[in-house]
């Protein structure tokens, strides 16, 4: 078992439903500071690590915020939703961490600041690549701007895109994908999402109601197509909201 996988299965242990408090130790006062800190607490591997080191936070924040950028807690961004805390983040880059191989495609849904967005992209490379979404028309551009602030060739070069749509909806722009990534709770599981998996493909998704217990699931197609379920932590995230704003 690797070293991230006995941390999931300690704080699981501890914890047992989203309701847990827990006290986190990683924040510091630079990114590489918060990286290191954050690979002592959970044992991540070369591969996070690296993407997390070439990912700054700061980049990815309201300039009001700036004086909180490494602190490890979820930070707002405005339109009701958050920046998910860095050990979040981390534990995202390793949950799909086996899917996320150079040349993967990506789905990220609720893509918020674009932070993932840019760590997905530096993991799958080049030929990879990764598409952000949301249903908030200001959190899509203020990601394009965000990501052009940390690195405008991965926009140039199309590696990352992003798109204004319903993440319960289809999405075959850029499908199907190798790992999905949602960044807010369902409250059941969206089949639009499942069907959009590769066989062999993985999904990190929240799962449960708005501010109930909550569970991330990871979901796997193996290449029968068969899936399978498996949850992981207990977890608080905004809710996954049906809809594009300001459409009806």
């Amino acid at each position: 078992m690797r070293p991230f996988s006995l941390w999931l299965l300690r704080r699981t242990l501890v914890c047992g439903s989203a309701a847990c408090c827990h006290s986190w130790t990683a924040s510091a006062g630079s990114n590489d500071q918060l990286v290191a800190n954050l690979q002592r607490d959970q044992g991540l591997s070369p591969a996070s690590v690296t993407a997390l080191s070439r990912v700054d936070r700061a980049n990815f924040l309201p300039r009001d915020l700036l004086r909180n950028a490494y602190e490890d807690r979820p930070l707002p961004i405005g339109h009701g939703v958050t920046i998910s805390a860095p050990h979040m983040h981390a534990v995202a880059l390793e949950v799909l961490l086996e899917k996320l191989q150079p040349g993967a495609a990506v789905l990220d849904v609720g893509v918020g600041s674009g932070f993932l967005a840019a760590a997905f992209a530096e993991m799958v490379g080049p030929a990879g690549s990764v598409l952000g979404i949301d249903r908030v028309p200001a959190l899509v551009a203020m990601s394009e701007t965000n990501l052009r602030r940390h690195d405008a060739s991965l926009l140039a070069s199309g590696r990352v895109r992003f798109a204004l749509a319903d993440g319960w909806a289809s999405c075959s722009e850029g499908g199907p994908f190798d790992a999905i990534h949602v960044g807010a709770a369902a409250a059941s599981m969206p089949a639009e999402l499942v069907a959009q998996l590769k066989p062999g493909g993985r999904m990190m998704i929240p799962i449960g109601p708005e501010g109930g217990n909550q569970v991330i699931v990871q979901v796997d197609k193996d290449a029968a197509g068969r899936v399978h379920r498996t949850s992981l932590m207990g977890v608080r995230y905004v809710p996954l909201v049906k809809g594009v704003a300001g459409q009806r």
